[in-house]
């Protein structure tokens, strides 16, 4: 039996009362596990698993599959602010997916745990921002050992200034950083690049995670 706190990346049914849970996890890396019966409604499971929550559980590792059995679930973290807004939820939807991408399963990952944690808890403090995004993107390259060369890139200068430092701020000092709509639009293009050079391809959902201009209750798009 082994126990480790996880973040969850995704859920999907099994069968009619059993759930599949993806963990990123400090210690065991990506790992899925199987929770039976977490569909029923008395199931001591029930409320504790969903999108993006945190928690301390204990699993049975399978010796035929990398599909291990979850036993034990103790809810630490909903993050339930993400949930406020969509266009957190689109942001950290693309982290996820993009982490997903990168990494590989039953590696220890405690740094990617730390990153996608405080990608996570930043969210909620600032509007949706396409920064936001960059700054995720420089940092997991950073800890992939892929960080770009900037002094070699055909990036301007003020953006290049930029990216450097959304690749260095705390979370928390990334509202400092303004990029000019020609910057944003420079600094998205060249990390779409970098990524589908180095990784094949780019995750759709970065569309919708960089749309800083969103709909807002009570606000139509013009006909």
């Amino acid at each position: 039996m082994s126990r480790t706190t996880g973040l969850i990346l995704r859920t999907r049914p099994l069968t009619e009362t059993s759930l599949i849970v993806h963990w990123l996890t400090p210690d065991f890396g990506r790992i899925s596990t199987v929770a039976r019966g977490a569909r029923r409604p008395k199931s001591p499971f029930r409320g504790k698993l969903d999108l993006f929550y945190v928690c301390e559980f204990t699993f049975a590792r399978s010796r035929r599959s990398d599909l291990h059995n979850l036993r034990e679930v103790a809810l630490r973290e909903t993050h339930s602010a993400l949930r406020r807004e969509l266009g957190w939820l689109e942001q950290a939807s693309y982290a996820t997916e993009l982490l997903e991408q990168t990494t590989e399963t039953d590696t220890p990952l405690p740094e990617f745990f730390r990153l996608l944690s405080g990608f996570l808890q930043h969210l909620p403090a600032h509007p949706p921002q396409p920064r936001s995004i960059f700054a995720f993107e420089m940092r997991l390259l950073r800890e992939l050992g892929q960080s770009p060369d900037l002094g070699a890139s055909k990036l301007t200068a003020g953006s290049k200034q930029i990216l450097e430092r959304l690749g260095e701020l705390d979370w928390p000092e990334l509202s400092r950083l303004k990029p000019s709509p020609d910057q944003t639009r420079e600094l998205q293009t060249f990390l779409r690049k970098f990524l589908a050079d180095h990784h094949g391809r780019v995750p759709a959902s970065r569309g919708s995670a960089l749309a800083d201009e969103r709909i807002k209750p009570g606000k139509h798009p013009a006909i």
